[in-house]
């Protein structure tokens, strides 16, 4: 298949839209579902993600998409039992590396990640297929999907759920192209791998010391910003993204958002919150909002009178700020990074609340001394990897 007409671009307005080849056969199979324009740059680019991570760390990996960017990333690394509630796995059993690699990546950051669209570098197997038929997703791209897992995706959303599969031996032409206002862009694809050590060698800061797991979540950053809109900034920790800044005009808001989300995921896993009481049978969505809410400094909102009724069984505590202060500031060997260089010292005072010890960066700004300087302060390790990251 060479082609393949889609419902209607970006909008509804847009038509006609489709995707096609001008050489060869579409590297690609929908098994279910109609997907859509946006579907596809998701699909395509979340693929590209979970392709690389695999290749780069010999882990399963997945990616939580949402408008061209990455809500989540992940390898699969067991799950503590604390993760495991936070993400509402732990009535599954063990669950098969491919699906622990998406319920890390999912779990991360549940408010951006619902409606997503999902990449899987490894086969789709049954367990993966139960914890995508139970979220809000517009579908999923892998190189395969098990029959069981096939059966159990088609019968999700009343049998429209997308289900892509992929080739994974598919090499794409060096050069892309795209238009913009009728005038075609060209350049060389970004083949650039992130994988090699010569990237952590540049090392200006007195601590220059990165543990392999350290290393290992600078990659795991590194190829997630490949893949997101610029501006962004990625947070990681045990081998998944824990907060991602993407698309911002500032260097400086990318950080502070991108920790805000690597902060509310750490607060997910304090004592109070974990033992929020529910009411029965309350809807993953509602329970998911309402964590973020209470959380925040909006909780009143769900815990005047009258309100938390509807989603608690018994009035909890307020999680204060002094607690939440307290909570944060034990998070530890988070790993950052960045797809430019950072022109100030103000991030690394933001990363540093958020509990970043490792820092990889392209390094190259005119104020790189007073960047090296804040690192220093705080006994930060940063590599300039002379390597910006910019996708568009």
């Amino acid at each position: 298949m060479k082609e393949l007409a889609l419902k209607y671009g970006c909008n509804p307005n847009q038509k006609p839209s489709r995707i096609f080849m001008t050489e060869g056969e579409l590297p690609l199979e929908v098994l279910n579902g109609r997907p859509g324009y946006i579907n596809f740059l998701d699909a395509l680019n979340s693929w590209q993600l979970v392709k690389e991570l695999k290749a780069a760390t010999g882990l399963p990996s997945a990616a939580s998409f949402k408008h061209v960017s990455p809500a989540g990333a992940a390898v699969a690394l067991p799950l503590s039992d604390t993760l495991r509630k936070i993400y509402f796995v732990d009535d599954l059993g063990e669950l098969s590396p491919i699906a622990c690699a998406y319920a890390r990546a999912r779990g991360a950051d549940r408010m951006s990640s619902y409606g997503d669209f999902v990449a899987l570098s490894d086969t789709c197997d049954a367990m993966t297929a139960t914890l995508l038929k139970r979220e809000v997703s517009d579908g999923v791209i892998a190189p395969d999907y098990t029959p069981e897992a096939l059966d159990i995706l088609r019968a999700k959303r009343k049998g429209t759920y997308n289900v892509i599969r992929i080739n994974p031996d598919y090499v794409p032409d060096p050069i892309e192209r795209k238009q913009v206002f009728g005038i075609t862009f060209e350049q060389g694809r970004n083949e650039i791998k992130l994988d090699d050590p010569a990237l952590f060698e540049n090392i200006p800061t007195q601590c220059k010391t990165f543990t392999a797991e350290a290393r290992r979540d600078l990659i795991i950053a590194l190829i997630t910003l490949k893949y997101t809109q610029s501006n962004s900034v990625c947070y990681v920790k045990d081998g998944q993204a824990i907060g991602i800044g993407a698309g911002q005009q500032s260097r400086i808001h990318c950080t502070r958002l991108a920790g805000n989300k690597a902060d509310i995921w750490w607060l997910r896993q304090h004592p109070k919150v974990m033992n929020l009481p529910f009411v029965p049978g309350i809807r993953r969505a509602d329970r998911d909002n309402t964590i973020d809410v209470y959380i925040s400094e909006d909780h009143d909102d769900v815990l005047s009178d009258g309100i938390w009724q509807q989603f608690f069984t018994e009035k909890p505590e307020v999680l204060t700020l002094e607690e939440k202060k307290a909570w944060i500031a034990q998070n530890t060997k988070v790993a950052l990074g960045s797809d430019a260089f950072f022109p100030f010292g103000d991030n690394i005072e933001r990363a540093h609340k958020s509990g970043v010890e490792f820092i990889a960066q392209a390094g190259g700004s005119v104020r790189d001394d007073h960047v090296i300087s804040t690192c220093d302060k705080y006994g930060i390790a940063m590599a300039f990897t002379g390597v910006r990251l910019f996708h568009h």
